[in-house]
């Protein structure tokens, strides 16, 4: 089977609906599936993080943002939502933006924003893009992830090995992707606990 982005996407969408127990136990078993990094009860909440000048409300229902920049790095950003006992929430909102291949943002349009809604295991995904460095910051998705009638997690994660890491003010190692290199691409995943 290839290593590809596609590969890392089916396998994470396969995952059966189990709790958080059984979900350890099955990653101690299979390793090479992209699963959700351990969760113990009680973990704490995703840091928040401003949510810059770039922001637009109102952003598409669309989770397949490479179109809008297919001169662009391919990367595939998955992962879960949360509660802090490891429950998975279905129907959770998670919106992201970020910058395009030469570090601009769409301003006027939707490019390289979007939002979906988690599926009944509390799942999310985008085929985007990796967003290039502006003066300033180091690499970085925003998000902003609500679960059903909770409030609005705003924060950004993070690229790890990136040299602008220890730099940027808003930097927390908490928020940095589980990258995985793949044959046509990126596969990052992480956990957003609301």
């Amino acid at each position: 089977m290839l290593n590809t982005r596609r590969s890392f996407l089916t396998a994470f969408l396969a995952l059966p609906l189990i709790d958080a127990a059984r979900r350890k136990a099955f990653a101690q078993t299979a390793p090479e599936l992209p699963l959700t990094r351990a969760c113990n009860d009680g973990d704490e909440r995703t840091l928040e993080r401003e949510a810059g000048p770039f922001f637009k409300p109102n952003s598409p229902l669309n989770s397949d943002l490479y179109p809008d920049a297919p001169g662009g790095e391919r990367i595939t950003v998955a992962g879960f939502v949360l509660d802090n006992r490891c429950r998975p929430l279905a129907g959770s909102l998670v919106e992201i933006w970020h910058a395009d291949e030469n570090g601009d943002y769409d301003t006027v349009g939707f490019r390289l924003r979007g939002h979906q809604f988690t599926d009944a295991q509390g799942r999310w995904w985008f085929n985007t893009i990796v967003p290039a460095l502006y003066p300033g910051r180091t690499r970085h998705f925003h998000f902003k992830v609500q679960r059903p009638g909770g409030r609005v997690l705003t924060t950004q994660l993070y690229f790890p090995g990136e040299p602008g890491n220890a730099r940027d003010r808003l930097f927390h190692e908490t928020l940095l992707l589980e990258l995985r290199d793949t044959d046509d691409g990126g596969f990052g995943q992480f956990d957003f606990v609301v």
